[in-house]
């Protein structure tokens, strides 16, 4: 059983990756201090505890991962988090992702197609920290419709292509960040953020290469 400790080692494990993650990059001081205030640690099996807080994905429940915090970070930057933003997360996976949305004053919405994954996380007790989101058991290429339109919508696996579904649920002006690109061995996603025109045309932005569970249609008993 898991004890909900966050001691000073861990705090000050968390500064050491948070430190690391300006070397690589990252600039967004806000995105920085959710990555320094969630204690990572708590969304990983205690054998994970001593490296909870290394640069890397960890495996979690139903073949899935616990994304590299590097990832968590740069996503969330070409997010553009603003307080208050109602932001679509599709794939909860651990719900790391969805907290550090929330910790930045994001209203979050977000969809876990596993149901025993799902199950697992309704039953987390650190999620109760954050009333701002909203989690939901389906199929992530569907979306939410009845809670659309979203300010920004970011999916936390490989796209085989561009939902057409999730952007007709963006906002004029919103802002998706995707990894599209097949999977498998050795196969890279190129991210992308994509945002909503006027017109309703897409422009599109490409970053770097990542690397990431497929993003799957329907829902999985």
């Amino acid at each position: 059983m898991r004890k909900y400790e966050d001691t000073y080692r861990h705090k000050g494990l968390r500064k050491k990756l948070v430190e690391l993650l300006k070397e690589k990059g990252i600039t967004d001081e806000k995105v920085l201090e959710a990555i320094n205030t969630i204690p990572r640690h708590f969304f990983l099996d205690t054998a994970f505890d001593e490296i909870a807080y290394e640069d890397r994905a960890f495996p979690i429940q139903q073949h899935q991962t616990i994304s590299q915090p590097y990832t968590v970070a740069y996503q969330t930057q070409l997010l553009e988090v603003k307080p208050f933003d109602k932001i679509l997360e599709i794939g909860t996976g651990s719900a790391y992702q969805a907290c550090v949305l929330a910790e930045m004053g994001a209203q979050v919405f977000t969809i876990e197609r596993q149901k025993t994954l799902f199950d697992f996380i309704k039953k987390f007790p650190f999620k109760n920290k954050y009333p701002n989101i909203k989690f939901f058991y389906g199929d992530g290429f569907e979306g939410l419709p009845t809670y659309a339109p979203f300010d920004k919508v970011v999916i936390t696996a490989a796209a085989p292509y561009i939902p057409e579904k999730l952007v007709a649920q963006m906002k004029t002006g919103g802002k998706m960040v995707i990894p599209v690109g097949e999977t498998g061995d050795g196969k890279v996603q190129q991210m992308l953020r994509i945002t909503k025109m006027e017109d309703g045309s897409l422009q599109k932005e490409t970053f770097s290469n990542f690397s990431f569970v497929p993003m799957v249609e329907g829902k999985n008993n």
